[in-house]
């Protein structure tokens, strides 16, 4: 990559048709030929050469949360992302751009990493206390970005084996707030929004009350929250934990409620890693939005996708996924540990 091209920012261009965005980024951009080349669906897993060991050492830049252990090491870490797919603004204006019939912008925002100490304990390994201060961690720099010029929406993601986008194999989460509204996100508060008119009831809280009552689908629940694989699943063994009371906003969650929620994550990644000898997964939260509009109807949670299967033909070229066991058979699997 050119001197030059390190110092543009990466381009956020709509899809005419759909209205999707797509990134290209130029940061992590590479050579035309290095896409002929067949890479191991596999990722390093030595911690003398692993690059979240020892962040510093691994010339990653300055932390912006830390998280102390009581013996004076650290327990977690957040810090910028080396090779962002959104760049920090640099306090211009942010670039609009037609091209024809095309129209695209500079894809500014903050993309950075939250890293647990230990190489090898993944989320279900952890003590739950530990899961929740991940949360803690999610919330803190959510609350931080929230009101940034540049940002609308707070994506937090967790990849987990090479499969699932982990370039690293150490444990660590993703945060990247961004200027646009993803279509998934946006179909989500739509349909919220719609079932909310038609049936004066959040669909969310519909499903939270259902799967409750007929347990067929329920893999773990506590006080606050609701781990299910839900009735339409688009993957095998696909999960959603979910507040049991009606909650839009993420970044509102209560200290109490962490430590339900870390309980319940670390048992969905739990069950997993040993039903399944340790798939490779990705987790997300979905939220609402934090661009100054209200989503009283929206109800947060978090989905939870193991990688078992490949997309083909059918799937890519519809967006429906074929699953080959049922969420009442997954769920029964699961919870069963």
């Amino acid at each position: 990559m050119s001197k030059e091209d390190k110092n543009k920012n990466s381009e956020l261009r709509q899809d005419l048709v759909t209205g999707d965005w797509v990134v290209v980024s130029k940061i992590r951009s590479r050579r035309p030929d290095e896409f002929a080349k067949k890479e191991e669906n596999s990722t390093p897993d030595n911690p003398s050469e692993c690059l979240f060991c020892d962040p510093e050492k691994s010339g990653q830049e300055k932390d912006v949360l830390i998280y102390n252990t009581t013996d004076g090491n650290w327990s977690l870490k957040v810090f910028p992302n080396k090779f962002p797919a959104f760049s920090r603004p640099s306090g211009g204006q942010m670039k609009h751009k037609e091209e024809g019939p095309y129209f695209w912008m500079d894809s500014v925002g903050y993309h950075e990493v939250i890293v647990t100490k230990d190489h090898y304990n993944h989320i279900g390994k952890m003590e739950p206390l530990l899961v929740a201060e991940i949360l803690d961690a999610y919330q803190s720099r959510y609350i931080d970005l929230m009101n940034k010029k540049s940002v609308n929406y707070i994506d937090i993601f967790h990849n987990h084996g090479a499969s699932a986008g982990a370039s690293i194999a150490h444990p660590h989460s993703q945060l990247i707030a961004i200027p646009v509204i993803s279509p998934y996100v946006k179909g989500e508060l739509d349909g919220a929004e719609e079932y909310h008119k038609q049936n004066k009831h959040c669909v969310y809280c519909a499903m939270v009350e259902w799967e409750r009552e007929q347990k067929k689908r329920i893999v773990f629940e506590n006080d606050d929250f609701l781990l299910f694989c839900p009735f339409a699943s688009r993957a095998n063994f696909e999960m959603w934990l979910i507040p049991k009371k009606h909650k839009p906003y993420f970044e509102r969650i209560t200290q109490e409620e962490k430590i339900s929620a870390g309980m319940a994550l670390h048992e969905a990644i739990k069950r997993l890693s040993e039903k399944l000898n340790n798939p490779d997964f990705n987790f997300y939260i979905h939220t609402s939005p934090c661009d100054g509009k209200d989503y009283p109807h929206f109800h947060w949670h978090i989905e939870i996708l193991p990688k078992t299967n490949i997309w083909a033909g059918f799937e890519i070229s519809t967006g429906v996924e074929i699953i080959t066991i049922s969420p009442e058979d997954a769920a029964e699997f699961l919870k069963n540990i």
